[in-house]
């Protein structure tokens, strides 16, 4: 048995900055810290910082006046924003600035009295709250089926954009419905999909043909995650979302399988380290890497959280 990493795999800078602030705040502030939703969709990464003193929450309501509050990767509504002000919170902003630059753009149509339609799955964390951040008439779309039943203001004056971690066919097969329909729709083409999720997706397409069976190292509420194994399915190759090594079934693979390896923005690579330790128990005999540039994107932490350098992550949170 062979094994093949996808490379780029596993944490974007988006994720790194994150997780980040958390433990930056917990160091400066001491625990308790509180995290509105999972800072990023990985309960590997999540029961790490709880570990710490980080309280996850699922509205400001269960926050104590006065605390300090983190805002997820995904980012938040205005209204939730406003209602953490309201309690006296004490909020730091950890949501990925390419979810925050979907955020302005998409003000920015409404600000121009578009329809703003967002492009993505109803009710995911980053959807909600971009949903949230527009003061205007937005709509959400998740399948191109659905294009037909929007009704708009002025079918000249339709706008989109995109949820970041969405599979680029998709999202394509999305926009090219919204485009027929309304011929002037205005937006980013595919350019709000994060580098991440696109590199991701690339690496895993590049690797099917060398491949007998596709493993993707992610949570299940993992978008990302989720579309790296759906990249495997519409090619035909039989592919498996584990969210760590117990969940590997040795009826998955046989004594010859080519088996490709990939990992969500949110996963660990220690997670991927012992899926590999897993598979060498089933006969894994060598692991090769995929050639392709590395990322070199880091975001930076908030001013209050700034420190000298790049911050470096604990051993059990990488």
């Amino acid at each position: 048995m062979q094994a093949i990493l996808a490379e780029p795999r596993g944490f974007c800078a988006g994720v790194v900055r994150a997780i980040d602030i958390v433990e930056r705040a917990l160091e400066l502030y001491g625990p308790p810290v509180y995290v509105l939703h999972e800072i990023v969709h990985n309960p590997h990464v999540v029961d790490g910082l709880r570990a710490r003193g980080a309280i996850f929450v699922e509205t400001v309501d269960e926050i104590p006046p006065g605390a300090r509050a983190i805002f997820s990767a995904h980012g938040v509504a205005d209204s939730v924003v406003a209602a953490a002000a309201e309690r006296g919170l004490r909020s730091i902003d950890a949501t990925c600035p390419l979810v925050t630059r979907v955020h302005g753009r998409a003000q920015r149509y409404a600000n121009q009295d578009y329809d703003v339609v967002i492009v993505g799955h109803v009710g995911h964390p980053e959807v909600e709250g971009t949903r949230g951040s527009v003061n205007g008439r937005v709509h959400v779309v998740g399948e191109p089926q659905e294009v037909a039943g929007l009704v708009v203001k002025d079918p000249a004056r339709v706008a989109y954009v995109t949820q970041t971690t969405l599979s680029l066919d998709d999202t394509r097969e999305v926009i090219d419905a919204l485009k027929n329909r309304f011929p002037a729709a205005r937006g980013p083409d595919t350019d709000d999909i994060c580098y991440a999720t696109q590199n991701r997706q690339n690496a895993v397409k590049a690797l099917l043909a060398d491949i007998d069976v596709l493993l993707v190292v992610g949570a299940r509420n993992s978008s990302n995650s989720n579309r790296l194994r759906e990249v495997g399915t519409r090619a035909g190759k039989p592919a498996w979302l584990v969210n760590d090594a117990s969940e590997l079934d040795p009826t998955w693979f046989k004594p010859e399988s080519r088996v490709g390896i990939t990992a969500g923005a949110s996963t660990p690579q220690r997670l991927v380290d012992e899926v590999l330790e897993r598979l060498r128990s089933l006969g894994l005999d060598a692991v090769h890497t995929q050639a392709a540039d590395a990322e070199e994107a880091i975001f930076r932490l908030p001013p209050e959280l700034a420190r000298p350098g790049r911050g470096r992550l604990p051993a059990d949170l990488r």
